[in-house]
């Protein structure tokens, strides 16, 4: 089993923004997604380099918000950008139901650092 840590140093943006994005009109939503995904991309390929992961994975999201202000069920939607960006960087090679038999979500609050701590463990 290999336990690969990860962290991103700001907030993801979560599913509220990106329908109020989508609500302006779809190119906005789409750009919105798509700034959204090339920053976490930047981020798992600085922190990741050219890892490749073969076998199944559970990942383990520790979500730290600078207050209570956005739901957990709202925070926790940005694990789509992630696991998107995790296979785009060629970390894995799928996010389907073979790939990541699961994940849970943490959540804590942090003024001073908020971000996301992404922990991705190999099972067999």
């Amino acid at each position: 089993m290999a336990f690969i840590p990860s962290s991103f140093p700001e907030s993801c943006p979560v599913l509220n923004e990106l329908i109020n994005e989508n609500r302006k009109n779809k190119q906005v939503g789409a750009k919105f997604k798509k700034e959204t995904d090339y920053y976490i991309f930047i981020c798992i390929k600085s922190m990741l380099k050219n890892l490749k992961i073969e076998k199944s994975v559970y990942i383990r999201y520790t979500w730290v918000e600078e207050n209570k202000k956005r739901d957990k069920d709202n925070i926790a939607s940005a694990k789509k950008y992630v696991q998107d960006a995790l296979v785009q960087a060629g970390v894995l090679k799928n996010d389907g139901w073979n790939n990541i038999v699961g994940f849970e979500d943490r959540f804590e609050i942090d003024k001073e650092k908020p971000g996301v701590l992404v922990e991705i463990v190999e099972v067999e």
